[in-house]
């Protein structure tokens, strides 16, 4: 399980911040590695975590209570054959896969960004890594359902920079969804929409395993005549428990170079736009150890 190790051990790394933070983070690994494999031992998550049983067992009860996953003895499985249709990863664990892809999407979705422009970003983190790539864009307003992009962005510390943060209920992946959300962005007019989804396929479209977010970024879509769907190569094929909206709503799709041709022909014939972005290759001693 060498993503769910890594996101786990930088997790243990940037553990200081508060007890509440240390919690989220357990739990979003949790519940990753519950998606990935169906059920979990308390023993494995001690070491995972590298916290005492006491702590996982406290972690398993309060994910039990929230209808996450099922305690067995011994450990926890999920919910009535749950799938990685319905279970949504955090943030702590997407952040820590296709970090050269989603940072490739996102040099190349700030090309797209005109300025003196309004636009949404939805929450995510191929979003969140374009949020970083918007400090040259100037005189922007940004529309975000993310505290981490918010974030993000008010760190540039720019007075021709408005940044405005729907309210709404926190879902595991950091997004503020449901009613409040939806009513704070219904009224906007936006220039563009940038849209991280957590699948995409030729049937179902744009996905998410969460309803209220779903429902959220449909107003999102419904705020702007031009969607711009960020999404790397793995979210093809991933669908989602509820359709954001159909594949030929997106003016652009903005993808990284590992997607298949084969996908990148279907994605032509339905979008308005496929854009590629080419990953940087690392460097070891100034000379890149794969070719362009």
């Amino acid at each position: 399980m060498p993503a769910v190790d890594d996101a786990a051990r930088n997790w243990r790394q940037g553990a200081g911040g508060s007890a509440r933070l240390l919690a989220r983070g357990r739990r979003d690994l949790i519940l990753d590695e519950l998606g990935r494999r169906g059920s979990v031992r308390v023993s494995e998550l001690t070491t995972l975590l590298g916290v005492s049983d006491m702590t996982v067992r406290r972690d398993l009860d309060v994910l039990a209570l929230a209808g996450s996953l099922e305690k067995v003895h011994g450990g926890a499985t999920l919910i009535d054959g749950e799938s990685a249709r319905s279970i949504e990863p955090g943030f702590a664990i997407k952040s820590s896969k296709q970090t050269s892809e989603k940072e490739a999407i996102a040099l190349r979705a700030a090309a797209m960004v005109r300025p003196g422009t309004a636009i949404g970003l939805t929450a995510g983190t191929t979003t969140w890594h374009l949020a970083g790539a918007l400090e040259g864009v100037a005189d922007l307003i940004v529309v975000t359902n993310s505290i981490r992009i918010c974030e993000t962005l008010l760190g540039y510390e720019r007075n021709d920079l408005t940044v405005m943060l729907s309210g709404g209920v926190r879902t595991p992946s950091d997004a503020l969804v449901g009613p409040l959300a939806v009513q704070a962005l219904s009224s906007l007019h936006l220039d563009q929409v940038f849209m991280g989804v957590h699948g995409m396929s030729e049937r179902a479209g744009f996905t998410t395993p969460n309803l209220l977010e779903a429902e959220t970024n449909r107003t999102f879509r419904q705020a702007s005549e031009h969607l711009v769907v960020l999404a790397d190569h793995t979210k093809w094929g991933t669908v989602g428990l509820s359709t954001i909206a159909p594949l030929k709503d997106a003016s652009a799709v903005v993808t990284d170079d590992l997607m298949p041709t084969a996908v990148r022909t279907i994605l032509r014939e339905h979008v308005h736009e496929l854009v590629i972005a080419e990953r940087q290759p690392p460097i070891e001693g100034g000379t890149a150890t794969w070719p362009p």
